[in-house]
């Protein structure tokens, strides 16, 4: 077949190749978003720092240069070297395996806490804005009572409770955080349930839970996707406080929180050793 002839259809016609439109790589270049987050320098660098951090919560052990708890008596307290880029603790444990192995616990941590908070607060807020009535009173109630509780007080008293622990002390930080959720999600929730495309949803035969998770919860992700992200620098902070006071992780298992109290005790002798955590 002649070249002249080879983009010619069946019918006759020049036949032209269409870009795929379906693939990732043409969503990610068409990406309007996309392009606004690279033409903004600090947000490409926050975004780098983030990822990097996520990538060592998720390698940390691998990436340890030694055992995070091998105790060497002889060679505590020792200085930055070639050997322990961060020097070791008390009891000869390198920090920096130490400080890369913590990160996955709190990266655990905060994934329960801003988990609990989320399956507590937006689902309860979404149903009390959309559908109110007693109901959706009585739902806010509740969340008024447990905001006037000092947040650490409340996270105390449940972990005392049900025993210390990295999993009991997350929920109970989840618990604190559910309703600051529940009042974003019934806030957006109540300007969203008065658009036109719900009132046509509701015309159309849709019940309230179709209502809700189909047409209320996507519409109202902005805010809540932002509270979230908020609501996990608040959990790294309290799973810290909470392990500093000994109510968070336990031995062997290691936090920053647990480093920066363990360096407290050596603060005098090796007061560099709190930088780190």
């Amino acid at each position: 077949m002649r070249e002249s002839e080879a983009g010619k259809a069946p019918g006759g016609a020049v036949a032209t190749r269409r870009p795929n439109t379906r693939g990732l790589t043409y969503r990610l270049r068409t990406s309007r978003p996309l392009r606004l987050l690279l033409r903004n320098r600090p947000a490409v660098l926050a975004a780098t720092f983030l990822l990097l951090v996520l990538v060592v919560a998720g390698f940390g052990g691998a990436l340890a240069p030694h055992d995070p708890n091998a105790q060497n008596l002889g060679n505590s307290l020792a200085a930055m070297s070639g050997s322990h880029w961060l020097g070791t603790d008390a009891f000869g444990r390198d920090v920096l395996s130490r400080l890369l192995a913590s990160s996955s616990v709190t990266l655990l941590a905060v994934v329960q806490a801003v988990g609990v908070a989320a399956l507590i607060g937006i689902p309860t807020g979404l149903f009390a804005g959309f559908v109110g009535g007693w109901s959706g009173g009585l739902l806010s109630r509740i969340s008024d009572a447990l905001q006037s509780l000092p947040p650490l007080i409340l996270a105390i008293a449940i972990i005392g409770i049900f025993g210390p622990g990295l999993t009991n002390a997350m929920v109970a930080v989840g618990v604190v955080l559910a309703p600051s959720l529940y009042r974003l999600a019934r806030g957006a929730a109540e300007s969203v349930a008065t658009e036109t495309y719900i009132e046509a949803a509701r015309a159309l035969g849709c019940n309230k839970r179709r209502l809700i998770w189909n047409h209320v919860l996507p519409n109202s992700a902005s805010p809540l996707l932002v509270q979230l992200s908020f609501s996990a620098g608040i959990a790294i902070v309290a799973e810290a406080s909470l392990s500093f006071l000994g109510l968070g992780v336990q031995a062997p298992q290691t936090s920053w929180g647990s480093m920066v109290r363990e360096a407290f005790d050596d603060i005098h002798s090796a007061p560099g050793l709190i930088v780190a955590p």
